[in-house]
């Protein structure tokens, strides 16, 4: 239906393209990005680009929860579809796929920073929609064994740091390959050392943020991907469990200062919560269903404003790649364009175990 070529930055439509131009073609399902089109058969095409394949898969669904509509659009699985379609035209690193369940589809990309662009474009969009746990895309050798992806993580770092990033390495299985000084000098006069370490691609959830928090923002991070190895053993992810609301309401600082000795709270008051929505990172490994909306009894004793002294210690504003990192098997993330939320797969408290090793093993079975 339309030929375009590419003045600029801009998009112009054309009659013609000729020998060497790079062009878009519309209108049509069978031509993919990096096709060659020629005038005969006897032209042969170019060699075709190669794109890393995807190491991590992410579950994108309808929003199932009582609050969807009231931020941004409630999309149906129709819609849904066809807008993460579209991205994977535009995008040759992302892949798509089809599940069990016509509201769930699955979506591969090379890693969480990827896949968290796409998250937050529709965001802005002022789309609803919910994620899911990222997983690692595992293959199986002739022998059978389990192989993962490894990539290669380069870190250019004040050298001051290099100590407590390469620690928090080693923790994800991580595996110091060069230390290299270099002439560059850093803003505060300190010297810069380059970093190469070998990491699984489960290592890496999560690890881009606490690198730029212990570099103070001065490091630099880039990852590439080495090839499938041997599986390198578990890694140790959250071993907290979570507080998760029990009804449907709105917080109170009152109930809020009774569970702050219960874990680190993720909201403070007046935030609308439901059955099932997390509301903090629980102190022990189990989950506790709590509830976040109890008001103070009224007596005729009455203390001389000593109540409103009181204030909450502190919450933790969790982001969305702090989300990603964050959540289980049997959690979501709920992405509105206004808000942030978690909440459980099964909403009901009397549906749901809080034991974590059966939690755990039935979210992975959803997936």
């Amino acid at each position: 239906t339309q030929v375009l070529s590419i003045e600029g930055l801009k998009q112009v439509e054309v009659d013609e393209l000729f020998a060497g131009d790079i062009g878009i073609i519309a209108g049509t399902e069978s031509a993919e990005i990096g096709d060659t089109f020629a005038g005969s058969e006897s032209v042969q095409p170019m060699e075709r680009i190669v794109v890393e394949k995807p190491t991590l898969a992410m579950i994108f669904s309808v929003n199932t929860g009582p609050l969807s509509g009231q931020d941004g659009e409630a999309i149906m699985s129709r819609k849904l579809r066809e807008r993460l379609l579209r991205e994977v035209r535009n995008n040759v690193a992302l892949r798509f796929e089809e599940t069990a369940l016509p509201d769930q589809f699955r979506v591969m990309g090379r890693g969480e920073l990827q896949l968290g662009i796409l998250i937050e474009q529709m965001r802005r969009e002022g789309f609803e929609f919910m994620v899911g746990k990222p997983v690692v895309l595992y293959q199986k050798a002739e022998n059978g064994e389990k192989l993962e992806p490894v990539e290669m993580a380069v870190l250019d770092l004040p050298e001051i740091y290099s100590g407590e990033v390469t620690r928090l390495f080693q923790t994800r299985k991580g595996i110091l390959q060069k230390f290299e000084p270099q002439e560059t000098v850093g803003l505060h006069g300190s010297a810069r050392v380059r970093l190469e370490i070998e990491i699984p691609s489960r290592g890496l959830l999560g690890m881009r943020s606490k690198f730029l928090t212990i570099t103070r923002g001065d490091g630099l991070f880039s990852t590439q991907l080495l090839g499938y190895q041997p599986y390198k053993g578990d890694i140790l992810h959250r071993t907290n469990g979570a507080l998760v609301c029990d009804r449907l309401g709105e917080t109170i600082t009152y109930a809020l200062m009774n569970l702050e000795d219960r874990g680190v709270l993720f909201m403070g008051p007046g935030v609308d919560v439901y059955e099932g929505m997390i509301i903090g990172e629980f102190n022990k490994d189990n989950d506790l269903n709590v509830n976040p909306c109890k008001e103070k009894k009224l007596t005729n004793i009455r203390s001389a404003g000593a109540e409103f002294l009181v204030t909450l210690a502190g919450i933790r504003k969790m982001s969305l790649e702090q989300c990603i990192e964050w959540i289980d098997e049997d959690e979501w993330i709920e992405v509105t364009p206004k808000n942030i939320r978690l909440r459980k797969k099964v909403l009901p408290l009397n549906l749901r175990s809080v034991k974590r090793a059966e939690r755990v093993s039935s979210g992975s079975k959803d997936e």
